[in-house]
């Protein structure tokens, strides 16, 4: 659902100016989240009825303020007409008011339900889901869809409903009132209708393309903001103006189609109301002289002729809206619907505490859509505490194989054993609960130092906090800042430098103590005297309690000090063991080890923060 998340705009073939065949079971769908607001939806659709009794009641008054009043200089019946007229229009002001509330109340409550159902499917989405999907789409089904299928939802369809039984009880009234009139009125209804069914065939995917183009515009939107500082230190700006341009001159040029289409409907329509008005003038007016119908009886013909008119302008209005309602909820529900890749099995059982033995047994992954495996024949056995380095050139896998550990992504083939249990086996949040993962891109969030570091673990003391700082060496510079654990830190860690966040995501991991790790061990991006302070934290947080960990390594010091090595290349392990063993019977590694990995043999283990 969203390039990836596949836009239905996109995704099947239609015919030219049909609706998405699933735009109105999306609707009804999405209709269904009235059941927890049915009060407030039930008390809307009554205050509107309410008000169309009164708007309905309001032409009699006038016809008897004409006819029995004025006609006749009945002056009681006139002040009696006038009287029920302010009484309707109180009564109009009162219901259209708690019409408003409750169908608002009933709105926005379904738009939480929908906001809150795609938050919590994204959280749940397997990454392969996120390699093919755009950011900006996904903020876009978020916010302007759900805000498109809540107004339909929450006020639209009460007000279909509503101008569908004014349309009924006004032709009832008119009948009552002259049948050979209002027949010739009612020959101008089917063309207007005509006209509706054809515009709302031709609006919902056009709607559709503008939801697309706007995620396109939110995507560049997000990258440039992301990429500020490369956009600068390239001189890359009017690049990216260009770029943004062309997506925002997409986004006007898909919009203006669609105004184009909603505005040359209603003049055609308004065209054949005035043809109503112009058959009542001249039949009501024969009729008038002809003494088959009063005066006050044509007046409030034609006052009725209005209410016909208007709930037919407000479903043609609504039929706009039920058409980006379509549009917009096929989008939602596309998230919604995207298939988990990784679940728990059926009868899946929580993970024991772990040991950490892990075993590869002739793994090969591939990611969804690409031509050829990330891994081919994986195998390979690491004891329970034990360090195993993973080194290779770019794309050899190695970020692949830390992945599916905590099952990130499942096995394409073969399995994953850890202290001989199927990693498929065992509850998803079980495992990934006793898994401590540092990156080599340090994601913090807005919030407390003290929030960040506590975020695997919550209920942790503020002692239990700074414990964790001080092994991952992180204490001293937390300590300087201005409120120490409690300064805000920005987005993704603004305000911090590089060393800084990678120690806080140190202390995060430490914290939770987990009973396995996964390090991306890259800190080129830090001086020397912080890389040493972090190679110290990071020490500490592979040999303290005997965790078995996985590390990325780019250091020579951790390959030498591993307890088993493995060198992959084009997604095999073409050769493992430890340093002295891979030194004598590997040339790749000797590659490797030459040109690849840094010596740090000389860094600085102690120092001031950076």
């Amino acid at each position: 659902m969203l390039c990836g998340v596949t836009n239905s705009a996109t995704s099947r073939p239609a015919r030219p100016g049909a609706p998405s065949p699933g735009a109105s079971k999306a609707v009804r769908r999405a209709l269904g989240y009235l059941k927890a607001y049915q009060l407030e939806a039930v008390g809307a659709l009554v205050s509107l009825l309410l008000v169309t009794v009164a708007n309905l009641f309001a032409p009699q008054l006038i016809r008897i303020a004409i006819d029995d009043g004025i006609a006749k200089s009945n002056w009681e019946m006139v002040l009696y007409a006038v009287g029920g007229l302010i009484g309707a229009a109180l009564a109009r002001s009162l219901f259209t008011f708690l019409q408003g509330y409750l169908a608002e109340r009933a709105s926005q409550g379904v738009a939480f339900d929908m906001r809150e159902g795609l938050f919590e499917k994204l959280q749940r989405l397997g990454f392969s889901y996120y390699d093919q999907a755009q950011t900006g789409n996904l903020v876009t089904r978020l916010t302007s869809d759900v805000e498109a299928v809540r107004g339909f939802v929450g006020t639209g369809i009460v007000q279909i409903v509503a101008a569908l039984l004014t349309l009924l009880g006004t032709i009832v009234v008119l009948l009552l009132i002259n049948w050979s009139l209002t027949l010739v009125v009612l020959l101008t209804i089917p063309p207007i209708f005509y006209l509706l069914f054809r515009f709302v065939s031709q609006i919902g995917p056009r709607f559709g393309q503008v939801q697309m183009a706007l995620g396109k515009l939110n995507t560049v939107l997000q990258e440039d903001l992301r990429g500020l500082k490369v956009v600068r230190a390239f001189a890359r700006e009017q690049h990216e103006e260009k770029r943004y341009s062309v997506a925002n001159a997409d986004l006007l040029e898909k919009n203006v189609v669609t105004i184009q289409s909603i505005a040359g409907i209603f003049p055609n329509v308004l065209l054949f109301g005035n043809l109503g008005t112009l058959a009542v003038v001249w039949y009501g007016g024969l009729e008038v002289i002809g003494t088959r119908l009063s005066l006050g009886e044509l007046l409030a013909f034609n006052s009725y002729l209005g209410f016909l008119l208007q709930p037919i302008f407000t479903i043609g209005f609504l039929a706009a809206g039920l058409a980006r309602a379509g549009s917009s909820a096929e989008r939602v529900f596309e998230v919604i619907d995207a298939p988990l890749d990784v679940t728990d099995k059926a009868g899946a059982q929580p993970m024991p505490p772990l040991q950490g033995k892990v075993e590869f047994k002739d793994v090969s992954f591939r990611y969804v859509g690409a031509e050829k495996e990330a891994l081919r024949g994986i195998s390979f056995s690491a004891e329970a505490g034990q360090v195993v380095a993973i080194i290779g050139g770019t794309g050899s896998g190695k970020s692949s194989l830390t992945n599916l550990i905590p099952r990130f992504y499942d096995v394409t083939k073969g399995s994953i054993q850890i202290d001989g249990m199927d990693i498929r086996e065992v509850q998803l949040l079980s495992l990934r609960a006793q898994i401590g993962i540092v990156l080599q891109e340090a994601t913090l969030f807005s919030g407390s130092v003290r929030e960040n570091i506590a975020y695997g673990k919550p209920e942790a003391s503020l002692e239990e906090v700074i414990a964790a700082a001080q092994a991952a060496q992180a204490h001293d510079f937390i300590s300087k800042l201005e409120h120490g654990y409690e300064t805000i830190v920005g987005e993704r860690g603004i305000g911090l430098s590089g060393g800084q966040r990678q120690r806080l995501a140190i202390a995060r991991a430490l914290l939770v103590k987990p009973k396995m790790l996964i390090l991306d061990d890259s800190t080129s991006a830090v001086d020397a005297q912080t890389e040493g302070l972090i190679q110290e934290a990071l020490d500490t947080l592979m040999r303290s309690e005997r965790r078995t960990t996985f590390v990325i390594a780019q250091r020579i010091s951790t390959v030498r000090a591993a307890d088993l090595i493995l060198v992959l290349d084009q997604g095999q392990i073409k050769a493992s063991g430890t340093h002295d063993h891979l030194l004598e019977t590997s040339e790749l590694y000797n590659d490797i080890l030459g040109s690849q990995l840094r010596d740090d043999s000389n860094l600085p283990q102690k120092g001031g923060a950076a």
